[in-house]
Parts: C-alpha cells; structure tokens; sequence
C-alpha cells in the first residue's frame, strides 16, 4: 500500500505543536512496517535552512490558483519525503502567522498546497493508494480529488482519510476567496463548503473524505456535541458512521528517560533514584533560590506546550496567588497567544523565585522539565488527545489535567482508598476544581510511598506508536474498500 501523507509540519522537518509530532511519527512507524510511506508538506524557509539534505529534484509543477497559474518547485529529502516550493508563499519566518495575527493569504497558500499535492503525485509518477490529509491546511484535497480529479484516472483507486486534529482551527476565510479554490460559486451553499457566509476549508475535508479520524474516543464523541463541534457538529454527525477516535502515540526512541541525553542523569521505572537528580537540577538552574531542602518539601509544577486559551491558562493564571501560597514553584516553557506571554512574565516578575517563564521552545528544557517536575498541569478547556501528558507520564512527572478529550482516556484518576492511579482529574472549568485537584496531588507528594508508586505506574504504561499505527492501517484498509460518493445537495 501506497500512502501519502499530507501535512502542513512534520518532525524532523518544522514543528509548531502536536501535529507535527505525529506525522512525522505516523510515517516512521508505517515504513517500519514496510508500507510505502511518504511526507509531502510545503517547503517553508526553515525546512530550506536546517535540512542538509534537501535536494531539488529539478520537477515544477504548474497550479490554479483561481484566475492565476502559480509555479512551483518539488524538493525531496533523500528521495524519501517531498516538499512543494513557492517562495512567494512559503519563504517566511513561520508557517502560518506572526504573534499578530496569520498571513493575510492563507487561503491562497494553502489552495495551492493542497492542489499542488495532485500535480506533484502526478509530475513523480506516484500513485497513492492513500492520501492521509491534516487539519484544514490539506482539508481542500478529498474534495478535490471528488471533484476536480474525479474523471483524472491516474488517481482513479486513491481514497482519502482525513484526521482532525483540532476542530478550533478550521480554515475559515472570506467568502471574496471562494474562487481561489476553483470549485465554483455552486458549492457555497450550506449543504457545501460555505460556513456562516464564509468558505471553511476543514468543512471540505469532512464533506468528502471517505474516513475521518480523530486523536481519541472521547474527543470524537465530544465533536458530535454543539458544545465542542465549533458549529461543525451538524455535518460531523451525519458523518458519525464514517469517523473514528485513535488516540496518539509518542516515539519512545525519543522520549526514553533512560536514554535522554538531555538529562543530566538516566532513571526508568524500575530505578526512579535519578529522578530527583533531575529535579535538582532543573531547579538551580530555573530558580536562583533552591536549596537542597526543596527538592522534598517544594513539588514543583511543569507546563510545556502552546500558550492558548485551549489550554486553560486562565484557570492557572487566576489560580497562581493561592498555588504560589502553598509553596510550589511552577516551570513555564511555550509560545502562543501575546497575551499570555505578557501575563506569564508579568507572573514571573511578581513572584521572581518561584516562576519561571521561557517563551519560545526549546528542545533540551521541555525533556528536563518533563524529568525534573513533580507535577504537569493541563487544566484544558478542550484536549483533543494531548501529547503532554503522554510524554509527563513516560518521565515519572505526574499529570493534573481537567477529564475531557485525550486527557480523559490517557489519565486513570487517582482513587485514594485503593491508592490506585496515573493522576489526577477535575471536571468543572474553574479555579476552585483545579486547585481542588492540585490539593490532592499535594497530598501524595507528602506520602513518598504513594508517590513513588504513582511514579512509576505512570512510566509503565504504554503509550507507543504501534497499536496506533496498527489501527490506522485497519482504516487505510477500509476506506480502499468503501470509496464513499460525494453527497452534496
């Protein structure tokens, strides 16, 4: 089996959150099973700066974009994974925006991404069998593959499988840009890709596909729900049939506490003695004031993610005075919104030995916050799977997150009485429930005999690529034997 697939970011390549991570991971673990699998993303200035063996492989391809032809080139990485050039669109700081905002031509960009995916298949002589789209970036390709390419027969046995990863973020745009997409007029209607008068590229990709996935089981119940569907939850659920929840993995290869070079000492759940190694050194070097003292009486709170609304920051930020007062430190490391930078180092500065703040990612300081925190809060609004309470849970850090999404299947809440658990769990969107939640981890942080057993129950448990993978394929499977006609009134 052939399978293509299509995403704005992958690692190794460019990474701006949880997406990026699995795709790269998804396309590993499907060569390690010996499929035929390929990336195809757009070659944006990074991917040009730091992949030293990007080769052009001398191909241009020619796209509609509305009224215009635009030109593109195709680069390759070691003939393995393929990457569409229009500096016009792609040569820029970040992929999609700056902190002010995203790129006022998005939709053009990601017009031609998508269409560019057909051109490029058809310009390398590579016939995928199937083409997994991500998010509304490539949410335009299974429907023009129903429409514009339904007669093309180079792509007459090619299904699409399209897995939403965050129904937040939908590609809405102006209804003037409707005729970049060449669909025509005709399609902006309710029953098509029109969306509270404008067009809505995601919508496309859940009218067409023939499988939708999503990151968990409870996030794709959650979407059928007006509450979290973003006013997609109509269309999603005459699709309920045809859309499953597969919960993420994480790479274990990269996330091994007990082969992280980015640690000053090793431990796995057989022998958590390096944990606290860890913990002291990530506090000297977080905090000015950290004596050895800390290290048992002080639990120290980790975040690492993107700084959103989504993620609950307002739940910590209104909870901060009070959590301070008890005594924890918390590590923030993230970039997102504006604002949240500027409240987050406006926190930092008000309480200077007890929260540290780092905007921006870095690599080697999100492993040793996973390893040295006591604790990882993700108190989210939504979740749809979470990639840091996997990760929190493979390096012995506790999670305390709010039940929805990802975080409801991934986190068994602890039970006091059977002293049985993975973390901890809240359901109310409110201070109070998150600080109710933050006071029980507290509690088994003075019990070291709980902890320890929270610890390393929490680093058992398995959270690899391979289950997942091995459901995809099972979709891959279904959906080259159930091509499902387009249905649009």
């Amino acid at each position: 089996m052939k399978i293509l697939i299509a995403t704005p970011e992958a690692v190794p390549y460019i990474k701006t959150g949880g997406l990026a991570d699995v795709a790269g991971a998804l396309c590993r673990e499907l060569r390690g099973m010996d499929y035929e699998a390929h990336l195809v993303l757009p070659l944006y200035r990074k991917i040009r700066e730091t992949v030293p063996s990007l080769e052009d492989t001398g191909i241009t391809i020619k796209v509609p974009v509305g009224s215009w032809i635009v030109e593109g080139q195709i680069f390759s990485d070691e003939r393995s994974n393929y990457f569409i050039a229009c500096d016009d669109f792609f040569d820029r700081e970040e992929p999609y925006g700056t902190p002010d905002g995203d790129y006022a031509d998005n939709a053009s960009r990601f017009v031609f991404f998508s269409r560019g995916i057909f051109e490029a298949c058809k310009a390398l002589d590579f016939r995928p069998d199937i083409i997994h789209c991500n998010d509304w970036q490539t949410g335009l390709v299974p429907l023009y593959l129903k429409i514009l390419y339904s007669s093309d027969a180079f792509f007459r046995d090619t299904s699409t499988v399209l897995t939403l990863h965050n129904l937040g973020y939908q590609g809405v745009f102006p209804a003037s840009q409707m005729p970049l997409t060449n669909f025509g007029w005709k399609l902006f209607t309710p029953e098509g890709i029109e969306f509270y008068g404008k067009v809505n590229f995601l919508k496309a990709g859940i009218l067409a596909a023939d499988i939708l996935t999503t990151v968990s089981d409870t996030y794709a119940k959650e979407i059928l729900s007006s509450e979290h569907g973003f006013g997609l939850d109509g269309l999603l659920r005459t699709r309920e049939s045809d859309l499953y929840g597969v919960i993420n993995g994480i790479d274990y290869g990269e996330w091994d506490p007990a082969n992280d070079v980015f640690l000053p000492a090793s431990f796995h759940h057989e022998n958590i003695s390096g944990k606290s190694v860890c913990k002291k050194e990530l506090m000297k070097s977080l905090f000015k004031k950290a004596d050895k003292q800390d290290l048992k009486r002080v639990p120290l709170l980790g975040m690492v993610g993107r700084l959103s609304g989504q993620k609950g920051l307002d739940l910590v930020l209104q909870s901060a005075p009070e959590l301070l007062s008890s005594g924890a430190k918390l590590a923030v490391l993230g970039k997102g919104d504006e604002r949240f930078h500027r409240e987050f180092l406006s926190l930092q500065e008000q309480y200077r030995d007890k929260v540290s703040v780092t905007i921006g990612f870095d690599d080697s300081l999100a492993h040793r916050i996973y390893a040295g925190a006591d604790f990882f809060i993700m108190p989210s609004h939504y979740e749809p799977c979470g990639l840091g309470q996997l990760m929190s849970l493979r390096y012995g850090c506790i999670p305390v997150a709010r039940r929805t999404g990802g975080l409801a299947d991934t986190i068994q809440d602890f039970e006091p009485l059977a002293s049985r658990g993975t973390g901890f769990l809240f359901t109310d969107y409110t201070p109070s429930a998150f600080l109710d939640a933050l006071k029980r981890a507290f509690c088994v942080f003075t019990d070291s005999r709980k902890l320890n057993r929270m610890i390393t129950e929490g680093m058992k448990q398995d959270f690899s690529w391979r289950s997942s993978v091995e459901r995809y394929c099972r979709l891959y499977e279904q959906s080259l034997g159930k091509k499902r006609p387009l249905r649009i009134p």
